[in-house]
């Protein structure tokens, strides 16, 4: 399975001029006229194995950690909290796995 990766709106470039036409353009098209054939039918066996990911989502909690490990996480730049998060997240499944 593939990581997610989310992307905020005001992370991305700009849209340009020839952006926008192609987008205007694309949204003129009716739902009818769009070629899905290359997108395969949800079989019964496909949403068998699907998982669900329930509770996900963010919590804003209040936190004290050591300047330096802040420090270490802030020198990555924008995202810091959502590395700190990666990182919890890997001890959390790994500790799981150990009790297992």
């Amino acid at each position: 399975m593939g990581r997610t990766i989310r992307v905020r709106l005001e992370d991305l470039p700009p849209l340009t001029e020839a952006d926008r036409e192609e987008l205007r353009r694309l949204a003129e098209i009716p739902d009818e006229d769009i070629d899905t054939s290359d997108i395969p039918e949800w079989t019964e066996e496909d949403f068998a194995q699907a998982v669900w990911h329930p509770g996900y989502g963010k919590q804003q909690v209040t936190v004290r950690l050591d300047r330096d490990v802040l420090h270490f996480f802030k020198q990555g730049g924008r995202g810091y909290q959502t590395r700190m998060n990666a990182v919890l997240r890997a001890y959390m499944e790994a500790a799981k796995k150990a009790s297992a």
